[in-house]
């Protein structure tokens, strides 16, 4: 693996560039260079959907006015980031191979449209991306202007062609070794008579057949293939480059859905994580949104717990966004800010320019259809470029974490597939981010990780709604505990196992029932008109959705039901498990309880906190600290100490004052 911050050890600054759509307007392509230097913009992202210029007929290939583009960013001093072009393939390709399109869960033949319009698993597909990857490798894979080679676009869908159903097929028989008694026993598939006597009568989960959440076993493993298919074939992608040019970085831009592709299979293969980020700023509610954004800065970041690149970003408005709304002044800076508080290395923006056609023609850019390098959205991207410049020391350094949250793309999977609970919204990544934003509104950093990473060094876990948990993690965590460490949990811990078998003996499954003191008999799902309280002390707390029933073994009552038949029975509960401590809340409130709870065991634990003005949290990156205002009003900001400010190099001692969308980093003063 490539270290991409040895290879360029700067922030990156730059945009989406697509020259192929302006060959006919020469002086844009000229014009466009200088720009980019005007903005300070020392990269660009080339060639991502370039297939039908490249090679516009099978076998003929076109470089020239990819190697014209490269020269003139070269001679501006700006680097190129350079893609393969499989997110969307020419017309040409499907239709002379129409076996390269997919086929819907309907089961029907999609015509050329759109782009991810292609089968993984396709040999045609494979072997004319191949080639003009190759073709790519062979020409520019030495050019010392090319930094980063940046593989396909927004890897995502899945296709249900008989290729990729006898894949399936394949891909089961060696997870279950080649034994259908164990796959029948892990699909539970003596339900309804759905026994598999034969590998050939397995198929996908389909519109026409199977529905996902009747065998959810069967559901779960063709999650699991399509991500390995979609894997499998970026890893044919890099293979391909590598084999040519070994010694420059790879990476592949991620989304934030949730995903229905596991990106914890694509970080053992990229040598940077990055992604694209476009939230919904100046919502009514601005702080959900900013905690939302951190929450995925901080899933990125810890794919592979080093620093990641904001891939694509917005300059303005996001034109596919229920409504377009325009970054306030201070927005722009405030968001970009955020995303290299939380360890990105780049800000990056889709576009560069504006296209004159197409469904993006109004989605923001840093150059709009008056083609001006001028403007308040110009001038943004321009100041965004010299705080990079002056930020550079910040660049490469890392977060380090005394908290962590457990959030699962599995677990997703199983748990908003689950007929049961309440069926239309499980809120789990609500419930994770109300869990979170204790913690950001505190200036705590946390780690967002999965189920089968390391829990060690970590002083706090939280588990929200872990509902699927094999038993190799159900031995970590028990072993976490065991030795010392202390972990939060919450109704529908552990119900089952990874394919959605119910543990037996009672939940939460194996030995949390130990590790919690506890056993989880019924769980009542609430009318959305319905509450109830857990009282904690002398204090009343509201609650919704779920009340899970559970008894006491080992555990101390902390909080008890208020109302309803179960009024009185344990709802928030306590227990010391061997040199550690597990609590369990068997209940979803509306905040305030998780809050007075975290508060509480971030003193014990002696992390540190800061007191900070609501819609105001603190960043911290090595010894820099990122402090931001989410507000629409000025606000002053205490501080523990006296800082630097990096860019303006103004001192503070005991408070800064932020205007309002205010971002400022700060260094401690020796």
């Amino acid at each position: 693996m490539k270290e991409f911050g040895t290879l360029y050890p700067h922030f990156l600054h730059g945009a989406d560039y697509n020259p192929d759509q302006w060959l006919s307007y020469p002086e844009v392509l000229e014009q466009d260079p200088r720009m980019m230097a005007q903005a300070h913009c020392n990269c660009m992202s080339v060639g991502i959907f370039s297939w039908a210029v490249l090679e516009p007929e099978e076998g003929v290939y076109r470089f020239e006015e990819l190697d014209r583009t490269i020269k003139r960013l070269s001679a501006r001093g700006i680097k190129t980031i350079l893609a393969t072009p499989s997110g969307a393939r020419p017309r040409w390709l499907a239709e002379r191979y129409p076996e390269v399109l997919r086929v819907n869960k309907a089961g029907l033949r999609q015509h050329y449209s759109d782009r991810h319009n292609h089968c993984f698993t396709s040999p045609i597909y494979r072997e004319k991306t191949v080639a003009i990857d190759r073709q790519l490798a062979l020409r520019y894979g030495k050019d010392p202007n090319v930094i980063l080679w940046h593989i396909s676009n927004e890897y995502s869908g899945e296709c249900h062609c008989q290729l990729c159903q006898e894949a399936f097929r394949q891909w089961l028989k060696k997870k279950y070794d080649n034994d259908l008694d164990k796959l029948n026993h892990a699909w539970w598939s003596a339900f309804w008579s759905h026994t598999v006597t034969d590998w050939a009568q397995i198929h996908p989960p389909m519109q026409t057949g199977e529905p996902d959440h009747i065998m959810t076993g069967l559901y779960l493993d063709w999650r699991s293939f399509v991500t390995h298919q979609t894997v499998d074939f970026m890893k044919m992608e890099i293979d391909t480059i590598r084999e040519v040019c070994p010694n420059v970085p790879v990476t592949t831009n991620m989304m934030w859905t949730p995903q229905q592709i596991d990106y914890h299979d694509f970080k053992d293969y990229i040598d940077v994580v990055s992604w694209d980020a476009y939230p919904s700023w100046h919502e009514k509610d601005q702080i959900r949104c900013a905690v939302d954004a951190a929450f995925n800065h901080n899933y990125f970041r810890c794919l592979k717990h080093k620093p990641f690149l904001l891939m694509e970003s917005t300059p303005s408005n996001t034109n596919w966004h229920a409504v377009n709304k325009l970054k306030r002044p201070g927005m722009h800076r405030l968001a970009s800010l955020q995303a290299v508080a939380h360890g990105s290395d780049s800000v990056q923006y889709f576009q560069w320019r504006k296209g004159r056609g197409g469904s993006e023609k109004f989605h923001g850019a840093v150059i709009d259809h008056n083609g001006k390098a001028s403007g308040r959205v110009f001038e943004d991207v321009r100041q965004m470029g010299i705080s990079l410049e002056k930020l550079d020391q910040v660049c490469g350094t890392s977060t380090h974490a005394k908290v962590a949250i457990v959030y699962d793309l599995k677990n997703h999977w199983a748990l908003s597939n689950a007929s049961g609970f309440i069926n239309e919204d499980k809120q789990y990544v609500k419930t994770c981010l109300q869990h979170y934003k204790s913690f950001w509104k505190r200036g705590v950093d946390v780690d967002v990780i999965s189920v089968g990473e390391p829990l060690e060094g970590y002083d706090l876990v939280i588990m929200p709604m872990l509902y699927s948990l094999p038993q190799e993690q159900i031995e970590r965590i028990e072993q976490y505990v065991a030795q010392g460490g202390t972990v939060v949990a919450t109704y529908t811990t552990g119900y089952v196992n990874e394919t959605d078998l119910c543990y037996l003996g009672g939940f939460p499954g194996q030995k949390l029932k130990d590790v919690f003191g506890l056993t989880a008999d019924e769980i009542d799902s609430l009318y959305p008109e319905e509450q109830n309280t857990v009282l904690w002390g002398e204090e009343s707390y509201t609650v919704v959705d779920y009340c899970e029933l559970v008894t006491p073994t080992t555990a101390q009552v902390l909080g008890t039901y208020g109302a309803d038949f179960y009024k009185g029975m344990p709802a928030l509960l306590k227990n010391n498990y061997k040199t550690g401590e597990a609590y369990y809340i068997a209940c979803r409130d509306t905040g305030a309880l998780t809050d007075r709870l975290y508060a509480q065991l971030l003193q014990e634990r002696k992390i540190k906190t800061y007191a900070l003005p609501e819609g105001a949290t603190i960043t911290s990156r090595a010894q820099y600290l990122f402090v931001q205002n989410y507000n629409d009003h000025p606000i002053t900001v205490p501080l523990p100490a006296t800082y630097r400010d990096l860019e303006t190099g103004a001192l503070y001692k005991g408070a800064i004052a932020l205007e309002a969308l205010g971002v400022a980093v700060l260094c401690p003063e020796a």
